[in-house]
């Protein structure tokens, strides 16, 4: 697991080789005890959930930086280090 970015309490991270549970691009997203899947770059919650207000805050992000995202799920899918995203400011 590499965490790729870090804002208003919420850290995104992306794994290695983690195309077999969710068949489908996405990050994984902890915000205190909770943890939530999305799909990238359409940002649908795939599983779990995180605070509605962060929600709508990851949404915007997603939306902001989804070629990134998507360049960063390349990556990992072949175990290649994925690079940082810039937090939403």
């Amino acid at each position: 697991m590499h965490v790729i970015s870090m804002f208003y309490g919420l850290i995104v991270s992306m794994y290695y080789l983690d195309n077999k549970r969710h068949h489908v691009p996405h990050i994984h997203v902890r915000y205190g005890d909770d943890e939530a899947v999305y799909q990238i770059p359409e940002g649908k919650l795939l599983a779990g959930a995180i605070p509605n207000n962060k929600d709508k805050i990851l949404q915007a992000w997603i939306e902001i930086h989804k070629e990134d995202l998507m360049a960063n799920w390349s990556l990992a899918s072949q175990g290649i280090k994925v690079f940082s995203i810039d937090p939403l400011k």
